[in-house]
């Protein structure tokens, strides 16, 4: 068995990317959609890797490889000096098995996406951007914008282009202690691990504020707070008139643009 584990670690690795990226889109907890391509490409190779390891380290070879280590004359006290010089010489570590724990996670549970917790780490700094003018938004109402974008003009666009629009956001929730509650999004710039926070105070909604976690559509406008770029402005308010439960998305993350 200790022969195959190497083939066995890079199968199940291999397996695994192809699971989250190949036939599903879990990979999209993790990475951005445009890294797809090279996790397939990943997996393929890794499992084509660990194929190739199984038939090098296939039972004929293994078999004259025991065969040279193991005579007859060896029978006896001889035998046990070669078999426990063979344990200390030739044997891998078990320890290295450890390394099948994280495949076969990914393979049979993998992670969720971020959520509330991640959000409520960070902390809310936010680099100077300056304040001026923004683009136009289009016409009609509700207008949908992402929570990254509405932030962004709630605190610093001086034309105060928010003012009278109604718009819907959508993301998940997050709660303060005193019950003061935000709809969340994450931000990607890579992957996961470069995640940042962007999230909007809901106001007039306490009635039908969701757990924490829940993915929710908000409709309404923008409650002006605080001299723009200062940190009274932040998180922006948004005075809701609609909450609706959704299901998460299959990309659950806001690509920065």
């Amino acid at each position: 068995m200790r022969r195959y584990g190497p083939a066995a670690l890079l199968l199940l690795t291999g397996a695994a990317i192809l699971r989250i990226s190949l036939f599903s889109e879990l990979y999209l907890r993790y990475v951005q959609p445009a890294l797809r391509p090279y996790l397939v490409v990943s997996g393929c190779v890794l499992v084509g890797l660990g194929v190739l390891a199984a038939a090098v380290r296939g039972p004929g070879r293994g078999g004259e490889r025991e065969g040279e280590q193991e005579r007859p004359e060896d029978a006896g006290h001889g035998h046990v000096e070669e078999h426990g010089q063979s344990h200390s010489h030739t044997h891998n570590p078990r320890i290295a098995w450890l390394l099948t724990l994280p495949a076969l996670a990914l393979l049979l549970f993998p992670p969720p996406a971020l959520g509330s917790y991640s959000a409520e780490r960070e902390a809310a700094q936010r680099a100077a951007q300056g304040i001026g003018d923004f683009p136009a938004l289009p016409a009609g109402n509700p207008l949908e914008l992402t929570l990254a974008e509405f932030g962004s003009r709630a605190v610093y666009d001086s034309g105060r282009s928010l003012a009278g629009r109604t718009v819907r956001l959508t993301g998940f929730v997050t709660r303060d202690a005193d019950g003061t509650w935000y709809v969340t999004r994450l931000l990607v710039a890579c992957c996961a691990a470069d995640a940042t926070t962007s999230k909007v105070e809901i106001r007039n909604a306490d009635a039908d504020a969701p757990p924490a976690d829940a993915w929710v559509t908000v409709t309404g406008t923008w409650h002006p707070e605080g001299e723009l770029g200062t940190d009274e402005a932040w998180p922006p308010v948004l005075d809701a008139t609609g909450v609706r439960r959704i299901a998460q998305p299959a990309n659950p993350y806001e690509a920065l643009r």
